[in-house]
């Protein structure tokens, strides 16, 4: 075990608030539950003062065992889907080593549009991508459900785990433990893509297995930083977005690999200059939406300017990373533009 560089254990007290801003929802009523294990055999212990080497706390093993499994079902730029979909979300329980993974899978469903996510509605037709999002300090897979949804109704199969030391019903609640979830975060990847070829799943033959995204918002953007990092890089991952959070403590490593990060320039709970920082260190394909005025993660639910500047490049941004779709490429700059609510800077 290594000791937490000072301003990374700087960065993780502050996200005592991180779920501040979150909105909750009521909890869909699907119960699927389907108990899987994890092949990597990890530890993933740690505490608010430590955190593990990527040797340690197995990120590198599940990159490899879980990129043995994700044999791309297409290559290249395709379209993106321009309807919208209506949403299903189905429940899961998966598991890393004895940590329980409670998952909400949402993903595009036949059916009418818009209204809550519909409990194991029928699939819609077609392959998408597959999105992992990870929520905030004391967050929760239904508080962010909004967020899911909107992904998902775009043409996306969105999964979301409850971390199991940092969600809102996590007892005891640890967030020193945030150093393994892009452990867990792998993991769900992983089982998620197995439902492609399970027999009998909804979702097998309808989820893109090559085209896997990453997304979270506060100590949940922490840990798709970690999923970016280092020997932790989780090499299947070909988009992701940072909302309000920053690096987990190494540098970023791999193939390059398109990067959109989200922040308040008044955050008060992670500081604007956390995500700038490290934007300022990528050397990737990256953009950065800065919302004017904006706090630690209003504008991720609502209908606000600055709500529909997140909503619109995030959704475009994974067009663009995960289908190849040129014409959303092109519209993120306008899409992050909106007078006295966002400004958009990057190189893509």
């Amino acid at each position: 075990m290594r000791t937490l560089p000072r301003a990374v254990a700087a960065a993780f007290l502050a996200l005592a608030l991180a779920g501040c801003g979150e909105q909750p929802s009521s909890q869909p009523s699907s119960q699927q539950s389907v108990t899987t294990s994890d092949a990597g055999d990890v530890a993933a212990t740690a505490d608010a003062a430590q955190e593990a080497s990527p040797a340690d706390s197995g990120v590198a093993a599940l990159g490899v065992a879980g990129q043995a499994s994700a044999k791309p079902t297409s290559a290249g730029p395709k379209t993106a889907p321009t309807q919208t979909f209506g949403v299903g979300v189905s429940q899961f329980t998966f598991s890393r080593a004895g940590r329980t993974l409670r998952t909400l899978v949402f993903y595009p469903s036949t059916g009418s549009v818009g209204g809550s996510p519909k409990s194991n509605a029928p699939v819609a037709a077609g392959r998408f991508p597959l999105v992992l999002w990870s929520h905030g300090l004391h967050g929760s897979p239904e508080g962010y459900q909004g967020v899911s949804a909107k992904i998902a109704a775009a043409g996306f199969v969105v999964a979301a785990p409850a971390y199991p030391f940092t969600n809102d019903k996590a007892d005891p609640f640890n967030q020193g433990d945030m150093t393994n979830q892009p452990a867990d975060a792998s993991a769900v990847i992983t089982e998620v893509l197995k439902l492609d070829t399970k027999a009998g799943a909804a979702l097998a033959g309808h989820i893109e297995t090559g085209r896997v995204g990453a997304a979270g918002h506060s100590a949940g953007g922490y840990t798709t930083a970690g999923m970016l990092s280092g020997s932790g890089r989780d090499s299947r991952v070909k988009g992701a977005v940072i909302v309000a959070g920053g690096g987990m403590g190494g540098k970023f490593s791999g193939a390059a690999t398109p990067v959109l990060f989200i922040h308040g320039d008044k955050d008060g709970t992670v500081p604007y200059s956390s995500g700038k920082s490290l934007y300022d260190s990528c050397s990737w394909p990256k953009g950065f939406l800065t919302l004017l005025g904006g706090d630690h993660g209003a504008a991720l639910f609502g209908s606000t300017p600055a709500a529909q500047a997140v909503s619109k490049t995030m959704i475009d941004f994974f067009r663009y990373s995960l289908y190849g779709d040129g014409p959303a490429k092109s519209r993120l700059r306008g899409d992050g533009t909106v007078s006295g609510a966002a400004k958009y800077d990057g190189t893509i």
